[in-house]
């Protein structure tokens, strides 16, 4: 696998999980993990760091395609 394929895959999973998040958030869907609630902050803190991976994904990609790695 090449390195832009990684990125942009990593990029792509991290834009779904956060969209995750965010559903989940709006709906208030609860998520239960065996018998543990997850609680929504949860959800708020994984929002927020899958939207800076995804963000840092999409700059490196940007950034691979300005340098002369093709």
């Amino acid at each position: 696998m090449s390195e832009r394929t990684y990125l942009i895959t990593s990029a792509v999973i991290f834009v779904l999980v956060a969209m995750f998040h965010l559903v989940r958030l709006v709906n208030h869907w609860s998520v239960q993990i065996g018998a543990t609630a997850v609680p929504f902050w949860g959800s708020w803190l994984g929002l927020i760091i899958t939207i800076a991976l995804s963000v840092w994904a999409f700059r490196l990609i940007n950034d691979w395609r300005t340098t002369s790695h093709h």
